[in-house]
């Protein structure tokens, strides 16, 4: 029979199934014959074997003897998994690979390369290839690597297919809201998430910027990768430089070992950089040079570390006007600020406020009439997380399932509903009404900030700021 007819036999029977994870027990399998395979190098008798071999296997498979020849097939076929030659006549591998992975989607490269050429396959590696074989390449070798391809293939296919339900369905899942305040913040999430640019979230505190913050990353290409969060407020300026850029053994006292910060951690992911504001004058200009170009230096290093990571920036300043009073670098804002999104404070959404008590209450619970007249009527100076920590501060005094108006906290029985609702609704100097809140907190909690914060539903240092700007004393 002759290799032609054999080769017919073959193909015309049932074809092979191979498991997906070709390294467990796992019963979910792909059609071989589903695979578009391309073999490129100019080794004829390589060629030649090898596709009779993956033939045999139930493989689509097509061959080119160069680089130039490889790209034109492909532009007219799309191929899984392509097995490519560094070294070929005229266009060499990297050059086709680099090509190649600006296919979308990119096929898996396996490279080919001679012992002596190690480099070079490193080197693919870091411009996207998904693996290399050193030549001579034994076939059974080159086949399992092709399908731990597939392997990654099809996970990469289910994660897309992921995140683009998850995309959908992020500005709903934590962050609600139908005003149209917050049908803007879902627009900007949808259109931010796609770009890899930085993003500066702001708001005043408890308005939702680190679930915004989450909610752009889990849109985003990068929904598999880290998203890795500091809070600048919660940290010294000395520890906050170690924890973002790292530092080496011996750098300051304490340091018994070297240790990577969070840029490298999150180094392909994203960044969240929460109380953003606070960040230092030397810290901003580190922090200026990563965004510029990726470069970094740990603490105590002379070694500069390059990094690919998004930056996701949050603050309850108004880093406009810092920059004016020259407390905030104007460069680093500019940087920072090419995709921006302003939260809106709870005031002015009210209409949202039925919605979001009603979520934090959960499905079983009531809220009475009275209880939710008064909840929409509050000025929130705490916004979000205050109204949060007061359902839930309600269901664990309510009792049975019902939240009464007994339940509530005292800063919110004793405000006056008509007056605050009358100056909501008609927007009626918001500001005056936030300090006249925030000073009759203070006053009713005998001007114990512990307590005062607590009342608010906001941290001791949001506190202090907000006694700082009405200048409440």
């Amino acid at each position: 029979m002759s290799t032609v007819n054999e080769l017919e036999r073959i193909q015309n029977q049932a074809p092979e199934k191979m498991p997906v994870n070709a390294d467990t027990e796992e019963t979910l399998f792909v059609e071989a014959n589903a695979i578009h395979l391309l073999l490129v190098d100019d080794e004829t008798d390589f060629r030649e074997s090898a596709s009779r071999y993956f033939s045999r296997k139930g493989f689509n498979v097509s061959q080119a003897e160069d680089g130039e020849e490889a790209l034109n097939i492909s532009t007219n076929k799309k191929f899984d998994v392509v097995v490519l030659d560094i070294h070929m006549p005229g266009m060499n591998g990297l050059e086709v690979l680099k090509r190649l992975m600006e296919r979308d989607p990119p096929p898996k490269v396996i490279m080919l390369t001679g012992g002596g050429t190690i480099e070079n396959a490193v080197e693919s590696i870091k411009k996207g290839a998904y693996d290399f074989l050193t030549k001579p390449a034994k076939l059974d070798d080159l086949d399992r690597m092709i399908r731990r391809a597939c392997v990654t293939q099809e996970l990469e296919k289910e994660n897309k297919q992921l995140r683009e339900v998850i995309k959908r369905q992020a500005p709903s899942s934590e962050l609600i809201g139908k005003s149209e305040a917050m049908q803007e913040v879902f627009r900007l999430i949808e259109k931010t998430a796609s770009s890899g640019k930085p993003v500066l979230i702001q708001g005043e505190s408890g308005t939702g910027k680190e679930l915004v913050a989450r909610a752009i990353h889990r849109s985003s290409p990068l929904a598999d990768k880290p998203l890795v969060i500091v809070n600048c407020a919660a940290l010294a300026e000395q520890l906050l430089e170690s924890e973002l850029f790292g530092h080496e053994k011996g750098a300051f006292t304490g340091a018994i070992a070297a240790k990577p910060g969070l840029f490298e951690i999150a180094d392909g992911g994203t960044l969240f950089i929460d109380e953003f504001g606070e960040m230092s004058g030397g810290l901003q200009a580190k922090l200026l040079r990563v965004l510029e170009d990726g470069s970094m230096r740990r603490v105590g290093s002379i070694t500069e570390r390059k990094v690919n990571v998004r930056v996701i920036a949050a603050t309850n300043r108004d880093l406009e006007q810092e920059v004016t009073d020259k407390n905030f670098r104007e460069d680093l804002f500019y940087r920072i600020n090419v995709l921006g999104i302003m939260l809106p404070p709870l005031r002015q959404r009210s209409g949202d406020i039925k919605l979001l008590a009603e979520k934090f209450a959960g499905e079983d619970w009531t809220i009475d009439d009275e209880v939710m007249e008064r909840l929409t009527s509050y000025s929130w100076p705490g916004n979000v997380r205050q109204l949060q920590n007061a359902i839930e501060r309600c269901k664990v005094l309510a009792e049975e399932d019902r939240i009464e108006l007994k339940n509530l906290p005292s800063a919110i029985v004793n405000a006056e509903p008509e007056k605050l609702r009358l100056a909501i609704n008609n927007d009626i100097d918001l500001e005056t009404l936030n300090k006249i809140h925030v000073e009759e907190s203070y006053n009713r909690c005998g001007k114990n900030k512990t307590k005062t914060a607590r009342a608010l539903g906001i941290n001791r240092r949001s506190l202090y700021r907000l006694l700082e700007k009405y200048e409440i004393v």
